[in-house]
């Protein structure tokens, strides 16, 4: 099968042939038809996450139809239209796993990291960490709803019931959570770099109250934030465009350093936290909201060949919304 293929961090994907993986008896083979990109493929080619398998098929925001059923599964049929996320797999059996934190596994295996992806004609994942995909909306459409809506939610619902919400950096994650936030008749205040005024009027047209430079200062209080962007220097300025008693949220699995910052940014009961991966039990929850909403990505689309273009478009904040692969 042709696939794009990361051979050493730090360099272009190679578009080359490799053979067509066989599933095992608890796994799915699917033709892939659609597979997002997000930041943390770029996290992953440029070496910033250290754990990957080599060489490796990036893609953890897979769409594709079943092909072949392992012996082993249930409740999966060929023909079927089913969804890949990061989370490939837990153990199972560990405190997290019997706690339903899945997500914080020492044994769990990534999609795109550990595990093979989906920037490729066909790939094989563990039936048990698929789901089942809104119908209605292309493949291309429901791709982005796997990572960038997965874990964005994981994001938005430790902000608990906020109703004024920040969301430093306006991107693929941002984009799909506004749609939910307006739909919950919350206000957003998007935040971007100084220069992007495109996205601040990206995110203006979703219903955003406010729309600025990550430097400026809102025009209220917020009551939560949530930091998309992978910039550790945006935590102090979200802490200070916080009320009393907010929250911020870092919604990355990976970010730069933190800078120091006093510590009356964090005072008056002002709480960070972080967000790791997800878990099957919010794909199930989330995926049903966005067909309830019903929530529409903003993509980009590109050939599987011209991936390393993709991620480059991605590198430099050159797209808006979410950057889709399309196969086939």
């Amino acid at each position: 099968m042709r696939a794009m293929v990361l051979e050493k961090p730090g360099t272009p994907l190679m578009w080359t042939q490799i053979p067509t993986p066989q599933p095992g008896p608890e796994q799915l083979r699917l033709r892939v038809r659609a597979c997002g990109l997000c930041r943390t493929d770029l996290h992953v080619a440029d070496g910033e996450l250290r754990e990957p398998k080599l060489p490796l098929v990036l893609g953890h925001q897979v769409v594709g139809v079943v092909e072949s059923v392992g012996a082993a599964v249930a409740g999966f049929r060929q023909g079927e239209r089913v969804g890949v996320p990061w989370l490939g797999g837990a153990c199972g059996a560990c405190e997290y796993c019997r706690r339903g934190q899945e997500n914080l596994c020492d044994e769990a295996r990534y999609t795109g990291c550990q595990l093979d992806g989906g920037l490729a004609e066909f790939c094989v994942a563990d039936a048990r960490f698929c789901f089942r995909v809104p119908e209605g909306p292309t493949d291309v459409a429901v791709a982005p709803l796997l990572c960038a809506g997965l874990i964005g939610y994981r994001a938005y619902r430790m902000a608990g019931e906020a109703r004024r919400l920040g969301f430093f950096g306006f991107g693929s994650a941002a984009h799909l959570l506004a749609q939910v936030a307006r739909h919950q008749g919350r206000e957003v205040y998007a935040f971007t770099r100084a220069a992007d005024r495109e996205s601040q009027d990206f995110a203006r047209g979703l219903g955003a109250a406010w729309a600025g430079a990550a430097e400026q200062a809102p025009p209220v209080a917020l009551d939560a934030a949530i930091i998309f962007a992978p910039a550790g220097e945006l935590l102090p300025r979200a802490l200070a465009a916080v009320r009393k008693g907010g929250t911020v949220v870092c919604a990355g699995i990976h970010m730069s350093d933190i800078p120091s910052f006093p510590y009356s940014l964090l005072w008056g009961e002002r709480s960070v936290r972080s967000v790791a991966n997800l878990t099957r039990r919010d794909g199930q929850e989330f995926l049903a909201l966005a067909a309830a909403i019903p929530i529409r990505a903003e993509t980009t689309v590109y050939p599987l060949e011209r991936t390393n273009e993709a991620l480059a478009d991605l590198r430099r904040g050159a797209v808006q919304g979410s950057a889709v692969v399309a196969i086939g």
